[in-house]
């Protein structure tokens, strides 16, 4: 006999572009959202009753109306406004899940100074946020970065490591080392200051990915989140996926070339994946 086990529904992939207006300076988020909500929809699937299902497409409209009558300034305040706006709206859902994935589009510098209507894409990492919230409970919020993209030519290395009968891989001394990072914090306290929270991890990461002088990505990333750790005491933990983007040395020998690692051809795949959780 069949049973139905755990189940979710909702939108995803709800893309929203939002200007506030200061008077003659504006800012502008781009955001893609994902809504999932848990809750009395069993019979939607055993009986056919649609009674008691919020259309995905009203839940694609809450996002921009919540977007539109929101005064958050971060997607961690903004999850938690959509959120809180499915809950109270809807007795049948007992959970919701919101997650959020914003471009870094930033004010154009011109001639030392602001453009104040005028944008262009930081790059290529998104911020991110993931907010759960049980109906009554506290929410449960996981902020981050996906992809962010970062290389160094100098001081990483990777030596002293197992070498049996399959092992073709040269000891480096001196290596290309690129990742597009996907990082992930959670917090220890109640509301922060989210965007000053995010502001100080990211740079304490890219201060310590620039000095750090490696001997494998595992010991940067270790220290990179330990890094993170001092600059935020507002977060518990820190997680970290690295993949290993490899340069490899160019052979310019058959063109009678010597190549005194300045010639590489990146390669995206396979690549090595390092992933680790530093906690306090």
């Amino acid at each position: 006999m069949a049973r139905l086990g755990e189940n979710r529904y909702g939108k995803s992939q709800v893309r929203v572009s939002r200007i506030t207006r200061h008077g003659d300076r504006h800012d502008f988020n781009e955001w893609t959202v994902q809504v999932l909500l848990q809750g009395d929809f069993d019979t939607s699937f055993t009986a056919a009753d649609n009674s008691k299902i919020l259309p995905t497409d009203t839940m694609k409209n809450t996002v921009y109306s919540i977007a539109r009558e929101s005064t958050a300034t971060t997607i961690e305040e903004f999850a938690k406004d959509l959120g809180d706006y499915l809950l109270n709206n809807n007795p049948q859902v007992s959970n919701v899940s919101v997650e959020v994935w914003e471009k870094s589009w930033e004010h154009i510098q011109l001639n030392g100074s602001e453009e104040r209507t005028t944008f262009k894409l930081g790059g290529p990492e998104k911020q991110t946020v993931h907010a759960v919230r049980a109906k009554n409970g506290p929410w449960s919020i996981a902020s981050g970065i996906d992809r962010l993209t970062i290389l160094k030519t100098t001081n990483s290395a990777f030596t002293g490591y197992i070498k049996d009968k399959l092992t073709t891989l040269k000891p480096a001394t001196d290596r290309i080392f690129g990742t597009s990072a996907t990082v992930r914090w959670e917090y220890s306290v109640d509301a922060p200051d989210y965007a000053d929270v995010r502001r100080r991890i990211l740079r304490s990461l890219l201060r310590e990915f620039a000095a750090h002088h490696s001997m494998s990505v595992q010991h940067t990333l270790f220290d990179m989140g330990k890094s993170a750790l001092d600059a935020a005491p507002e977060i518990a933990r820190i997680t970290l996926m690295m993949p290993n983007l490899h340069h490899l040395l160019a052979d310019l020998s058959p063109f009678g070339q010597d190549n005194p690692n300045h010639i590489f051809v990146p390669i995206d795949e396979p690549h090595g994946s390092i992933e680790a959780t530093i906690e306090r």
